[in-house]
């Protein structure tokens, strides 16, 4: 593995292969938990990683100097994958200072004990010369978090961006040019989903900053660097970033009896039979696939269906969790609109269509219901609502 990012400067962190839930983030991939070690007149470590892989950090550490001579230690973000390993390196560096920012002060406090740390606060402008290499610090707040940081190395065009820029995709390759293309983009989008979507605003703003600073090399906190693809990560996110929708329509539903599910098909036949290969249609059975896809599909859809039948008054327990999840994503830039079926109570597709209203969907009918078993007509009524997402996505879309 080339640990060498360029002359100097070296990735020392952690590839986790086997994590698969990552707080509910299904990682399919594994992850990384990337720091990185700067060799120059005062030696600087940016960022750490996850507590249990401390040892695994400081020997990485270890093969390029000894810890105890680290002058200068940055903390981009306090969350425990990034910070966990800050008690052990500040224990083996007792002459290094911790710089971050105020606001992530305040969060290592509450996390760790710091009475014994030393530290430098810094914000946007401030700067740090370790030699031959000045650390340049923008503070990027709530780009994940309210203390979020990133370190920009002007002699070298190379930017530390924290989480942004990341993907959860353990590789033996170090750099975007290593893996596979494909792979690499599909993660980045499938991070933005699950990590960035609702945090747009600022994300928007931290992305035009990158813009300006011209970076040669991007190196984030998961994932690979960024050294041959940044322009083309660049212009992805400016798309993932405000939701920006193709011709995509989704249909996600769960079902008991069928019935449901005979709605959910029939309502992919109007989009496919409106659509045709112009709209990319899928359809989703929300027990058979996890939160972490529907919103990376649903990420840059045009318009999507959500169906639930009623069980015990209220909608299916696996729907609910997935609306949950991405109602707190904020998913921008949406159409839809609620469907199922009900027995002799009422209840589940009502309180999907208010899920819909609580994610401010712009809904292209009321619900659509049907009782017990959907006749030909019912059916029917399904197809048109099908066509109704369809048309959606070609007039927001044009070719």
């Amino acid at each position: 593995m080339n640990r060498t990012i360029v002359d100097g400067i070296h990735w020392v962190g952690y590839v986790d292969w086997n994590i698969r839930d990552f707080h509910g983030y299904v990682t399919d991939r594994g992850s990384t938990y990337n720091a990185y070690l700067i060799e120059d007149r005062e030696p600087a470590l940016i960022d750490t990683v996850k507590a249990p892989y401390a040892a695994d950090l400081l020997r990485h550490v270890s093969e390029r100097m000894n810890p105890a001579d680290l002058r200068w230690v940055v903390c981009n973000h306090a969350e425990p994958d990034h910070s966990g390993s800050l008690p052990a390196v500040m224990a083996a560096a007792p002459h290094a200072t911790l710089v971050c920012d105020a606001k992530c002060k305040g969060i290592l406090e509450m996390y760790y004990d710091t009475s014994g740390w030393r530290f430098k606060i810094v914000q946007t402008g401030d700067t740090l010369s370790l030699g031959r290499r000045t650390l340049e610090f923008i503070e990027t707040p709530m780009t994940h978090w309210p203390e979020s940081m990133a370190t920009w190395i002007p002699q070298d065009r190379l930017l530390f961006s924290m989480d942004a820029f990341g993907q959860h995709y353990a590789t033996s390759g170090r750099f975007d040019d290593e893996v596979q293309e494909s792979v690499l983009f599909f993660e980045a989008k499938t991070y933005v989903a699950n990590i960035l979507m609702l945090y747009s605003g600022p994300v928007t703003k931290a992305v035009a900053a990158v813009r300006r600073l011209d970076p040669a090399l991007i190196c984030p906190s998961h994932g690979v660097v960024w050294r041959r693809k940044v322009r083309e990560m660049l212009d992805l996110y400016d798309q993932w970033d405000v939701c920006q929708p193709v011709r995509k329509v989704l249909v996600m539903y769960d079902t008991m009896w069928k019935s449901t599910e005979m709605m959910a098909q029939a309502i992919v036949e109007g989009a496919l039979a409106e659509g045709g290969p112009a709209v990319d249609v899928k359809l989703f059975h929300v027990r058979a696939t996890t939160g972490t896809r529907l919103a990376t599909e649903m990420l840059d859809a045009a318009a999507f269906a959500a169906g639930s039948p009623t069980l015990n008054g209220t909608l299916m327990p696996a729907v609910a969790d997935a609306l949950t999840y991405l109602k707190g994503l904020r998913p921008a830039r949406k159409a839809g609109f609620a469907f199922g079926s009900y027995g002799w109570g009422r209840g589940g597709p009502e309180e999907v269509e208010q899920f819909l209203q609580a994610m401010k969907v712009e809904l292209l009918r009321p619900v659509l219901k049907l009782q017990y078993k959907p006749s030909a007509a019912g059916l029917e009524e399904c197809r048109e609502a099908g066509r109704l997402l369809a048309r959606h996505a070609l007039k927001v879309c044009p070719a």
